[in-house]
C-alpha cells in the first residue's frame, strides 16, 4: 500500500486548527481517526492488483534508431473498479535519454471484467536484447487517499537490429550490378568470363564477341553476351577484438564493420553470390554458413544484432584457422579489421600467406574522419602539432597497407560512410575482371 499526496494534505489541514486553538492529542485524534477510516475504506474499495491479468504482444524486432510498440494488455477479473497508474519499466537505453518518464506511465480505468490495451512506444539507443523489467500497479480507490500496489512479471524481448544505414547505396551498386551483368542497354557488352547468350549485333559492339559459328548458321552477324560469374562463396571475417571497440565517431569501429558488412552481403546476394559470415576474437562470436540467397541477409543482421567488442587480443592464428575451415576452396574473403601497425605486422601477416594461397583475400578497415580533420588543420601551433600526428598516423597506415598489398591482399581503406560504397565497388571491380 502506498499514502497520496491528497492523504498527506487532508491530515496537514486537519491538524492546522487543533494547532492553533487546541493543540492535545484528543485534538489530533479526533482529525486523524475519521481520515485513517475514510483510508481504510478507501483501501478495501480499490480493486486488487494481485489479481490482474497481463499479458504482451507487439514488436519483437526493430532497427537501431527507429520505435516500437510493445502491447501491455491488462484484465480486471474483479468487481470492483480499477483506477490506476501503471509503469512499464524497461532499460533505460530503451528510450531516447530524458523521455523515459513520459513512455513508460499509463493511467487506465478498468471497469470490472474488462480488459484495456496499453501501448509503450520504444526508441532504443543501443543494439541488443532488450528485456522488459516489471510492470509496476498502482490501484486507487474513489477518494484517491490510499492505494494498493504490486508489482508483475511479464516477459518481452525486443531485439535492436543494426540500423543498416548504407543501404541507401544499394540501388546505384545493383544498376552497375545488372550493367556488368549485360542487362542494360549500353554500348560496351557485359563484363565477365561465363557465356550468357547470343543476339544481334548493333553498332558500336565489341567485334571480338563476335561468334562466327552462330553467324554461318543466320542471315544476321550474331555476338556473344557475358555475365559474371555466379555461385562464387564469399566469406565476410568480421574482427569483434579490442581494435574494434575503438570509437570512430560517435560509434566503435565494429559497428561501421557491420554496416559495410550488410551493405556487401546484400549485394553479393543479389548477384548470385553463396554470403557466409564469421565473427571471431579468441572464439567464434558469429556464425552464419549456407543460408539461402534469401535468407542470408536477415540471417546476418539477426547475428550482428547482439554482437558487441570483446576487449582482447585478436588471435589472428585462430582467425585463419576457422576461416580456412569455413570458407571453400577460392573463395573472396573480406577481412573487416584495423590497419594499426602492431596488430597486423605482428599478428596478421605471419599467417597471411595461409589464406592468399587459397582465397582471394580483401581487406576492409575503417578510417578515423577526425585524423584527416586533423591533417587539415592550420593557424595555431597545437594545430600544426595535431597535423604532424595526423600526418604520422596516415603514413603508418599506408605503410602497412602497402605490406599487405605485396602479399597479394586487396585494401579499401575509408572513413565509415564511405566505406561501405569503397568495398562493393571494389567487389564488382573483381566481379567485373573475372577476379573471384
Amino acid at each position: 500500500m502506498a499514502l497520496t499526496g491528497r492523504t498527506a494534505l487532508l491530515a496537514a489541514l486537519g491538524s492546522l486548527p487543533v494547532g492553533l486553538w487546541d493543540p492535545s492529542w484528543t485534538g489530533i485524534l479526533a482529525v486523524n481517526t475519521p481520515l485513517a477510516l475514510a483510508c481504510a475504506c478507501d483501501f478495501a474499495l480499490a480493486a486488487p492488483v494481485r489479481r490482474l491479468g497481463l499479458t504482451r504482444a507487439g514488436n519483437t524486432s526493430v532497427r537501431l534508431g527507429e520505435t516500437a510498440d510493445v502491447d501491455l494488455t491488462v484484465t480486471n477479473p474483479s468487481g470492483r473498479p480499477l483506477r490506476a497508474q501503471l509503469r512499464d519499466a524497461w532499460p533505460p537505453s530503451s528510450w531516447q535519454p530524458g523521455t523515459e518518464v513520459e513512455a513508460s506511465r499509463h493511467r487506465l480505468t478498468i471497469p470490472p471484467g474488462e480488459r484495456r490495451r496499453l501501448t509503450t512506444r520504444l526508441r532504443p539507443t543501443r543494439r541488443g536484447d532488450h528485456q522488459s523489467d516489471r510492470v509496476t500497479i498502482r490501484s486507487y480507490g474513489p477518494l484517491g487517499l490510499l492505494t494498493r500496489q504490486g508489482s508483475h512479471k511479464v516477459p518481452w524481448t525486443l531485439r535492436v537490429l543494426p540500423p543498416f544505414t548504407s543501404r541507401k547505396h544499394l540501388p546505384s551498386k545493383l544498376a552497375r550490378l545488372r550493367e556488368l551483368d549485360g542487362r542494360t542497354s549500353v554500348l560496351t557488352r557485359g563484363q565477365g568470363t561465363e557465356f550468357d547468350s547470343l543476339r544481334d549485333y548493333v553498332p558500336g559492339d565489341d567485334t571480338r564477341s563476335i561468334d562466327w559459328r552462330a553467324t554461318a548458321r543466320q542471315s544476321t552477324v550474331a555476338i556473344r553476351t557475358w555475365r559474371p560469374e555466379r555461385d562464387r562463396h564469399i566469406l565476410l571475417v568480421l574482427d569483434t577484438g579490442r581494435t574494434s571497440a575503438g570509437r570512430v565517431g560517435d560509434a566503435p569501429r565494429l559497428d561501421a564493420s557491420m554496416d559495410t558488412a550488410l551493405l556487401l552481403t546484400a549485394l553479393a546476394s543479389r548477384a548470385g553470390d553463396r554470403v557466409d559470415l564469421l565473427a571471431y576474437d579468441r572464439r567464434v562470436r558469429a556464425l552464419v554458413k549456407g543460408k539461402a540467397a534469401g535468407d542470408v541477409l536477415p540471417s546476418v543482421v539477426n547475428a550482428l544484432a547482439t554482437l558487441e567488442p570483446e576487449l582482447v587480443e585478436t588471435d589472428a592464428r585462430g582467425l585463419t584457422s576457422t576461416a580456412l575451415r569455413t570458407a571453400n576452396r577460392g573463395s573472396l574473403i573480406v577481412l573487416l579489421t584495423s590497419l594499426d601497425a602492431a596488430p597486423i605486422e605482428e599478428g596478421l601477416l605471419p599467417v597471411l600467406s595461409r589464406l592468399t594461397q587459397r582465397h582471394k583475400v580483401l581487406l576492409a578497415s575503417v578510417a578515423d574522419p577526425h585524423i584527416e580533420q586533423m591533417a587539415n588543420a592550420r593557424g595555431t601551433t597545437e594545430a600544426v602539432y595535431d597535423a604532424a600526428a595526423a600526418a604520422q598516423a596516415n603514413a603508418e597506415r599506408h605503410r602497412t597497407a602497402e605490406q599487405l598489398i605485396r602479399h597479394g591482399v586487396t585494401v579499401v581503406d575509408a572513413t565509415p560512410t564511405e566505406l561501405p560504397p569503397a568495398l562493393a565497388d571494389a567487389y564488382l571491380s573483381l566481379k567485373a575482371a573475372g577476379r573471384l
